[in-house]
């Protein structure tokens, strides 16, 4: 069972392109499902029906696993018995009949736009880690970019003289997404006088650094978003796509269509995309007054 959990994430590695992380996920909910069979002393998936799997539900429900987490794992037990039947090692597919429960959309957090402002203006721009932090901070809110996409970006993934980066997504997905004045310029001064210095004299592919002059770790972007937030004394719970999720909301706030959006954010269903509409509500409500026959 454990050679054919490690074939499925080689081929969702090797043939799906997917990113390192997304891996970790099915690996660690397989796991725990293996876990669950062992302990029913279920040791194959040829023995393994509907019922088996909805007892495993029920077993992580009683657990207190979140219905959005639950709904993960049956994610990615859809996905690994999909493989299973594509392989021929088993002629059906236990989880076919099985509906994904249905979740509550939660509004992800956003920074106004003076929380921003004033987020973005607490690096010390005389100091070269302050340079660097300034620089990725303006990059996440200027593009929308996760923050692994960002610490994966390369030097040559920028082209500062008409403003755009190319950023490889999930999926090795690639996009195109225009970059603002303010990010190029700090991008600019990042280059100028601080990568150099993180770098001494090393050599290195990727754009963001850390002090010894290899490639930025998501948790250190994700301190560094903490750090700032801090200091600019922001009472919101801090997570590490809150300027993602701000970047979403401020363009449709302002008038951006969604498929746009859509296309920067890199969603491949624009139902996804649709979560950030809750923020024009306000802006919903005076265009009806403007233009209903009778507001």
């Amino acid at each position: 069972m454990q050679e054919l959990i490690e074939n499925f994430l080689n081929y969702l590695l090797v043939e799906r392109g997917l990113s390192q992380n997304t891996i970790s996920s099915y690996q660690q909910d397989l796991n725990v499902y293996l876990n669950f069979l062992k302990s029913i002393s279920l040791d194959s998936f040829l023995r393994i029906n509907k019922n088996d799997i909805i007892n495993f539900m029920l077993y992580q429900k009683d657990k207190g696993l979140s219905p959005n987490s639950i709904a993960r794992r049956l994610a990615a037990l859809k996905v690994f018995y999909r493989f299973l039947v594509r392989e021929g090692i088993l002629k059906a597919d236990p989880t076919s009949l099985i509906d994904s429960p249905k979740l509550y959309k939660k509004i992800p957090e956003t920074l106004s736009l003076n929380e921003v402002d004033a987020l973005l203006a607490q690096p010390n721009p005389r100091d070269k880690q302050g340079i660097r932090d300034k620089a990725i901070l303006e990059t996440l809110y200027a593009t929308g970019m996760r923050v692994s996409e960002v610490v994966n970006l390369r030097q040559d993934n920028i082209n500062l003289e008409v403003g755009f980066l190319r950023c490889v997504g999930k999926g090795n997905k690639e996009r195109i997404i225009p970059l603002g004045k303010k990010a190029q310029e700090s991008i600019k001064r990042y280059l100028e006088k601080s990568r150099p210095h993180l770098l001494n004299k090393k050599e290195s592919e990727f754009l963001f650094l850390n002090r010894f002059g290899k490639k930025i770790s998501r948790q250190s972007v994700w301190k560094i978003i903490r750090k700032y937030a801090r200091l600019a004394r922001i009472k919101k719970p801090i997570r590490p796509h809150i300027l993602r999720h701000s970047f979403a909301t401020h363009l449709l706030e302002r008038g951006a269509d969604l498929r746009s959006v859509q296309e920067m954010l890199g969603h491949t269903n624009i139902s996804t995309t649709q979560i950030y509409t809750h923020v024009n509500k306000d802006r919903l409500k005076m265009i009806h007054k403007m233009f209903h026959p009778r507001p």
